[in-house]
């Protein structure tokens, strides 16, 4: 198995069945490290004889950039009084409004405290030290006062750009707000040259239906499962 650090420092387990020998996928269970583990669901048998909790689907989608995105989506219009701005600023900056958009009631809610989800999570992965570093077409809505009101962070994932994060602080006012920004990085991103893009996002999270609208295509699925 390979382990790496996944999303927001997660550690991850991905099992390629192919190409391993018997013996060691039959081991699985027994190695398996104590905290979040993924594995495609082939291998989920696996799992029959470790304890393990929430176990949460993910599904992993790319989208080829190599069509031009609609010409209307290099011009996309925000609410009033909200205008697009560089993602050059300082997590703590992000972070009321990255905080709120996963509530504990979000499947991808952080359980930590603010302090810890600011330190541990957000500032890492604006640092480029969880999934590479920020690249230019991400991009941020902020208000008249400057304050940021929703993101799309893209990071270099080994060589792939990648879809590290998307938020918006919650109220209808904003309702749109993250396809609107969606839809500006992927024209801001093949007008750069990026031909293509991927994600992560959970079964359960409502977002996985506005990344198919937007195109992107689903490549693999996977199962997170918490070993005590």
């Amino acid at each position: 198995p390979r382990v790496r650090n996944g999303l927001f420092r997660r550690r991850r387990i991905q099992l390629q069945q192919q190409g391993l020998p018997g013996s060691l996928v039959d081991s699985t269970p027994s190695v398996l490290p104590r905290g979040p583990v993924s594995m495609p669901p082939p291998g989920n048998n696996h799992l029959n004889s470790t304890p393990v909790r929430n176990p949460r689907p993910h599904t992993r989608f790319r989208e080829a950039l190599s069509d031009t995105p609609p010409a209307e989506w290099s011009n996309v219009s925000l609410p009033d009084g909200l205008h697009f701005a560089p993602c050059a600023r300082q997590a703590h900056h992000l972070f009321p409004a990255w905080r709120a958009a996963f509530s504990p009631e979000h499947p991808d809610h952080y359980h930590g405290s603010d302090e810890q989800a600011l330190n541990a999570q957000l500032t890492p992965l604006l640092a480029g030290q969880v999934l590479g570093a920020v690249m230019p077409c991400s991009t941020l809505a902020v208000d008249e006062t400057d304050r940021v009101i929703a993101g799309v962070i893209v990071t270099n994932r080994d060589g792939l750009p990648w879809i590290a994060t998307v938020f918006r602080q919650p109220g209808p006012c904003y309702v749109g707000l993250g396809a609107a920004l969606l839809r500006r990085m992927l024209a801001d991103a093949a007008a750069s040259g990026l031909t293509e893009i991927g994600l992560v996002v959970s079964d359960a999270n409502p977002a996985r239906h506005l990344y198919e609208k937007l195109g992107f295509q689903l490549t693999s699925t996977s199962l997170t499962v918490l070993v005590p």
